[in-house]
């Protein structure tokens, strides 16, 4: 009697599918770290940007790899398409904010200081905060064009009162937004002008600007400028924009709250006896 020989076909496990998940997570978890590292000022914005270029790359190469453990699944029947599903998962969430990144620069300006006012912009005030690597701040007339177009909504603000009522109004929108006054600059019934230096950071990774803002006198009314300039990076993908805006709406809500109230006469019943 002849034996019977049975063979049984194995499935092979799809290696790029393996390894996609892995470099997946690994892209992950250095996001993470070294978004807080930078956020909390233990990574420096030069090597937190190269950071973020290793693992936009690893993201990119587990996205990949994730396609080839699919057209593997398709094509020879490999194990592996839990695998590659998660490892394009991850690699998909790593990889929006850089895509959300890329579309903002392509539509903003390329711009990274940003004033309310175009032809005398506010000056900054020398802190020695800024090094040589950082951006230089400049009137540069393009970017003030490049802005005229793209940010109508940037401008100042002028308001009833004296400067130190409208001073004090203003470093209560500093403290609210947890901004780090570093300077001023003249003090209110002693100079025409006061300068408010500021550190402004971003709430998430922690992108740091220096702003100044610049209160003028005018008499019976204060008028309010603001400067915001990006220390790194040549684009600040509407940061400053946004935070002065933001921060002139806030300032509105801030000084009327606390207008002074307008004296009444009380005028007396009449005696209709």
């Amino acid at each position: 009697m002849r034996p019977q020989h049975s063979s049984q076909w194995r499935r092979r496990h799809s290696i790029s599918a393996k390894w996609s998940v892995r470099i997946a997570f690994l892209s992950l978890m250095l996001f993470v770290v070294s978004g807080l590292g930078h956020r909390f000022e233990q990574i420096e914005t030069p090597e937190f940007l190269w950071l973020l270029a290793i693992v936009a790359g690893l993201a990119l190469l587990a996205l990949l790899l994730a396609l080839k453990g699919f057209t593997s699944l398709w094509r020879r029947g490999d194990i592996g398409f839990t695998r590659a599903f998660w490892g394009a998962v991850i690699a998909l969430l790593v990889l929006v904010p850089f895509m959300t990144t890329l579309y903002q620069a392509l539509v903003l300006p390329t711009i990274y200081d940003v004033s309310t006012d175009l032809t005398d912009p506010p000056a900054l005030l020398d802190t020695g905060a800024r090094t040589a690597n950082m951006n230089p701040v400049i009137n540069d007339q393009e970017s003030r064009s490049l802005q005229a177009n793209a940010y109508r909504e940037v401008t100042g603000r002028r308001y009833d009162g004296s400067p130190d009522r409208i001073l004090a109004a203003v470093k209560t929108v500093i403290a609210n937004n947890g901004w780090t006054i570093v300077s001023q600059k003249g003090e209110p019934g002693e100079t025409e002008e006061i300068l408010v230096g500021v550190v402004a950071r971003t709430w998430l990774l922690g992108f740091t600007s220096d702003v100044v803002i610049r209160l003028s006198d005018e008499g019976e009314t204060t008028y309010v400028d603001m400067r915001s300039v990006s220390r790194y990076g040549t684009h600040d993908l509407g940061e400053n924009a946004d935070r002065i805006t933001a921060f002139m709406a806030a300032l509105d809500t801030e000084v009327q709250g606390v207008q002074p109230e307008e004296e009444t006469t009380e005028v007396p019943p009449a005696d209709n006896s």
